[in-house]
């Protein structure tokens, strides 16, 4: 199955973790992570993530999502065309 989660779900476990919608949503990306890694899923990436990710400030965040993004196996150019 191929996967494509927004910036927001790759920031979401660097949020406040005391409240608990935002701790459910953790737990969900991280579970979808480890699959990915697990190579069960087919992750999706592409240069609006890559765009979104060199804007963030912090540069520890930037790199664990850029580390993350080696794991994908299907990558969306910015002249892509999809149907």
């Amino acid at each position: 199955m191929k996967i494509y989660l927004d910036n927001c779900c790759y920031n979401r476990p660097f949020d406040d973790q005391t409240q608990a919608r935002i701790a459910v949503e953790t737990q969900a990306k991280l579970i979808i992570q480890s699959l990915v890694k697990m190579q069960k899923l087919d992750l999706i990436w592409s240069f609006a993530l890559i765009y979104e990710n060199e804007l963030n400030p912090h540069i520890n965040k930037k790199n664990t999502i850029r580390n993350f993004a080696k794991n994908a196996k299907i990558r969306v150019h910015k002249n892509a065309r999809h149907c």
